[in-house]
């Protein structure tokens, strides 16, 4: 039987819950999300236990604190233990909380496939031949500033070359043309 390597080991464990212990006896229990070549762990829903001993007593008590989603560092990792299965999701289920029967359409927090030749789902206008939804009249206010407003006049644009008085003004020259010199003094 050929040897499994350690990342593949590893992605068999995605979306399992399980118990990860650092090297200051901490124990991380979470959804296994991800993890790299360093074995930096990503764990979602993730719950911490400490083990507290109070200063005049001898009995432990552990300390439980939910923190959500974790990154844990390879460095300080020491045992790593599977939990539990991942959670069987019901397909059915609407994604948005508070929003029944809202699975297969668009809205808030849902991402949709789009692009050439994607039927859109069922309850969505189809969108128009050209591609793009259909344009009413410019909505007041997007339609940037008017005319006169925002930029200087054109007369201002134009370079302005100083003239010293009792000098004659440079001819201007096309932009990449060097200047010619003067003819050299006669002998």
């Amino acid at each position: 039987m050929p040897s499994q390597g350690k990342s593949s080991k590893m992605l068999h464990n995605i979306n399992y819950r399980i118990r990860v212990t650092l090297q200051d006896s901490r124990q991380f229990v979470g959804t296994f999300k991800a993890f790299d070549k360093h074995m930096n762990i990503i764990l979602g829903d993730c719950e911490e236990f400490r083990k507290i001993r109070p200063k005049g007593g001898k009995e432990e008590k552990e300390e439980k604190r939910t923190l959500g989603l974790v990154l844990l560092r390879g460095e300080h990792l020491v045992t790593i233990t599977v939990e539990g299965p991942p959670p069987k999701e019901d397909v059915t289920m609407a994604r948005i909380p508070g929003l029944p029967g809202a699975a297969g359409l668009p809205g808030m927090g849902r991402a949709m496939q789009a692009g050439r030749g994607v039927v859109p789902p069922a309850g969505m206008p189809p969108m128009p031949p050209g591609g793009l939804p259909p344009r009413g009249p410019p909505v007041p206010g997007l339609m940037g500033p008017g005319r006169g407003v925002g930029l200087p006049a054109p007369g201002q644009m134009a370079p302005q070359i100083p003239v010293r008085p009792g000098m004659i003004p440079p001819p201007l020259l096309p932009p990449g043309v060097p200047p010619r010199m003067p003819p050299p003094p006669p002998q």
